[in-house]
């Protein structure tokens, strides 16, 4: 991609994404994710309904008046963005690919730590670990996030959710708040996802297209395996196909459900052509 083209397609996403984080996702994201504890901040007089358990007696007695220590949230968080860019992603049978609402879905999630002071950082897979950019602050580092989701060119097309969660366990030593953004067309994952979620805050963004659910009659078809790069000449005019086809896609959701429930890790569900905006306001109110 141009130079040029590459810096005003990241311009509209920051544009874009930036509004919802400031207008609509900063407070919700702030309410469901919360800091390491409290720490203190002051010392200040006794009001009429303070907790006496917080007077520092201490200062108090210094100054022959009451006095209560006031604490606040330790607020700072990491968010870890691990985001699938397998070939299952380059999928989409309306306006837009899987990829394209992972991209703002990563991003507004990004502009939405940069609004609390959090760090935020990186992991592009597929079967093997892409790119890692460790966490940190500021604007300009969402935007080589923004970047690098836009026109990054994965060395592999296949998935393996399992690795990435494993490479996640062993740079991450803190706890992080984390967001897996994928298909979830892969499977052998529960007992890495149990482990990580041991440690950190994950939840599991499904970004799907609504041909994957179901395999329309249209005869005689040939399509290309975008993980695998095998083309098949498949016969969609056959109901067992057909059948067959929508039984491996609910076994795929039953086991990303199952599992993530399982971990106790959250669970998003959005279509492509649905509103990701509506779906990830219920999950953070429902947290």
């Amino acid at each position: 991609m141009e130079t040029k083209d590459l810096l005003k397609k990241v311009r509209k996403i920051e544009i874009k994404t930036r509004r919802l984080s400031d207008h609509i996702f900063s407070g919700e994201y702030h309410t469901s994710f919360k800091g390491r504890g409290m720490t203190f901040s002051e010392v200040r007089p006794y009001q009429y309904g303070d907790d006496i358990r917080a007077i520092d007696w201490n200062v108090t007695a210094r100054y022959n008046e009451a006095h209560v220590k006031v604490f606040e949230e330790e607020r700072e968080l990491t968010m870890m963005l691990m985001v699938d860019i397998s070939g299952s992603e380059s999928f989409g049978s309306k306006n837009q690919f899987k990829k394209d609402v992972v991209t703002e879905i990563a991003a507004t999630m990004a502009f939405s730590a940069t609004n609390n002071n959090d760090k935020i950082g990186l992991i592009l897979f597929s079967d093997q670990i892409e790119l890692y950019i460790p966490p940190k602050k500021g604007r300009s580092h969402v935007l080589r996030i923004i970047r690098e989701l836009i026109e990054f060119e994965p060395k592999s097309h296949k998935t393996d959710i399992a690795q990435a969660l494993k490479f996640l366990s062993s740079t991450q030593k803190k706890k992080a708040i984390v967001f897996v953004i994928s298909d979830f067309i892969s499977e052998d994952y529960e007992h890495t996802l149990k482990i990580a979620s041991k440690k950190h805050d994950i939840t599991g963004i499904r970004v799907y297209d609504i041909r994957e659910e179901k395999m329309p009659n249209l005869g005689m078809v040939s399509m290309l395996d975008a993980e695998t790069g095998v083309t098949q000449l498949i016969n969609t005019g056959s109901k067992s196909v057909r059948i067959n086809y929508e039984k491996y896609y609910q076994e795929k959701l039953k086991y990303f459900k199952e599992t993530f429930s399982k971990s106790g890790a959250g669970v998003v569900n959005t279509r492509v052509d649905e509103s990701y905006v509506t779906k990830l306001l219920g999950y953070f109110k429902s947290r």
